[in-house]
């Protein structure tokens, strides 16, 4: 038996003459009680054809297959159980809950690469992820080719031959323009060795509790893949929905820096967003990225808001006006990186790292890290090791987060919960020896937080006009609690 919200899958043995990727198709029908739903399947080589499923509620399942991928059509039954997660995040407002209803607060990281670097490599990064406190992940389905990451991947998806680029050291969006027709692909036949690498990623992440940030297209690319036609966009789209869908911690991105793309316009997004939204059964979380230009979030599809926003405290109070415009949550994806590169994205310090994290959390939206040392292996491109202080401090954060609730901006400095009961203020960069509090007949606990020596003191329960001492350092807090 398996339960709610886990990953059912089918196998069976299909057609194999001409393209099996094109030339046939599967689905599947699951009734429970008087609710059924459809799925599409893939082909995963060798005759192989599957069909994943979520089920989303406890009880007995049954099941039909069919489509021309066989000249029969298959029927059984199974059991779903007790859930053993709290299934799928969705969007309530402007913030997320997991499908039982249970706060997911978000602290993501920005790995572009990792899931296509060699297999120690990757293992390392799941080792690293689970000594974290980071709960999603952002990652490119397709290859990245960019500064610090010339080298080829491990695999290519889809069956081919690249054109080697041995010896380059600077991107240039040359690359992105001018792909060598020297790569060969046939894009209608993928490498099934390649997906199923990220099957076991994201299974792995799942079994960490983290959400997979899945990023469809981008425009870092010199093997052809960011210029495909209409065509094979879609064909890739309905096949990763159809293989990655049934995973409960499954996030689309349709983009990083959608408007870097240039081969694609506005139109094919959109057309792009109703391919993925008609494909996946589930309605898994939806957005997509800008590098400049923010996208209209408030589309329907959009669930919440993934934004790029680089310039620091200034950029970062928008969010207090993207909050009544989009009505939606936001995620800051990309607020700089923590690390040492030539790039000024990448070479912020970890304590402005954490600053913006903090800044961002006290303004209502959820926060993205990612670093850049210069090793051999970059955490924001490969993965593997982490070497800086920021992410040390995320689980404080994120313990904080969950003992407070869902923040609602009050200004650009301080934040209250869902029922007003609790009262976070953020100083940041700011030094202040002392705060008053007027407090009115309210008996409060206050109690002041060092972000960076992540330490909280109790500072006691008070009503009316109070001062409170502070130590006159950077990175400070003060959390205000009423007594009930």
């Amino acid at each position: 038996m398996i339960g709610v919200w886990d990953t059912v899958e089918l196998e069976f043995e299909g057609k194999t003459a001409g393209n099996p990727f094109t030339d046939y198709e599967i689905y599947g029908e699951f009734t429970c009680g008087n609710g059924v739903k459809k799925a599409s399947g893939f082909y995963d080589g060798d005759g192989v054809y599957k069909i994943r499923f979520m089920p989303e509620q406890e009880g007995c399942y049954s099941y039909r297959v069919y489509g021309s991928f066989s000249d029969k059509e298959f029927c059984g039954s199974f059991e779903a159980g007790k859930a053993t997660s709290s299934g799928p995040v969705k969007a309530k407002g402007r913030h997320f809950v997991y499908s039982d209803g249970t706060p997911y607060y978000s602290i993501g990281t920005t790995c572009y690469g990792w899931s296509n670097q060699r297999e120690e490599l990757q293992d390392q990064t799941i080792d690293t992820l689970r000594e974290s406190s980071f709960n999603k992940i952002r990652f490119c389905i397709f290859p990245k080719h960019y500064d610090y990451n010339y080298r080829d991947p491990a695999r290519f998806p889809y069956i081919g031959t690249p054109v080697s680029r041995v010896g380059i050291n600077k991107f240039t969006f040359e690359d992105y323009y001018n792909i060598s027709p020297e790569n060969k692909w046939d894009l209608t036949r993928f490498d099934t060795e390649y997906f199923k690498m990220i099957d076991r990623n994201i299974v792995r992440l799942m079994e960490l509790g983290i959400e997979a940030d899945l990023i469809l297209f981008h425009p870092y690319d010199r093997w052809g893949f960011s210029n495909m036609p209409a065509e094979a966009n879609e064909l890739y789209l309905k096949y990763v929905t159809a293989r990655f869908s049934a995973y409960r911690n499954v996030w689309w991105s349709l983009a990083n820096e959608y408007d870097l793309c240039k081969s694609k316009t506005i139109e094919d997004w959109e057309n792009y967003a109703d391919i993925v939204t008609k494909n996946d059964p589930y309605s898994h979380l939806i957005s997509i990225h800008n590098c400049v230009k923010l996208y209209d979030f408030t589309k329907p599809w959009v669930t919440h808001c993934s934004v790029q926003r680089q310039v620091g405290e200034n950029e970062l109070d928008n969010i207090y006006s993207w909050l009544d415009k989009y009505n939606k949550p936001i995620v800051i994806d990309e607020m700089c990186y923590e690390g040492n590169i030539e790039q000024y994205w990448g070479n912020i310090s970890g304590q402005e790292m954490t600053r913006r994290m903090w800044k961002t959390v006290v303004l209502g939206a959820y926060p993205g890290h990612s670093e850049c040392y210069l090793n051999e292996d970059i955490w924001w491109s490969h993965g593997g090791r982490l070497y800086g202080e920021s992410y040390k401090r995320f689980g404080f954060l994120h313990r904080i987060m969950s003992e407070i609730g869902f923040l609602h901006p009050v200004d650009y400095t301080a934040a209250e919960n869902t029922d007003g009961s609790v009262r976070l203020e953020y100083y940041g960069e700011h030094r202040p020896c002392y705060k008053i509090f007027k407090l009115g007949d309210e008996r409060c606990r206050i109690e002041v937080i060092d972000t960076w020596g992540m330490t909280v003191e109790d500072m006691g329960i008070h009503s009316g006009n109070v001062k409170i001492e502070l130590p006159a350092r950077e990175y400070m807090a003060v959390r205000i609690t009423k007594q009930r």
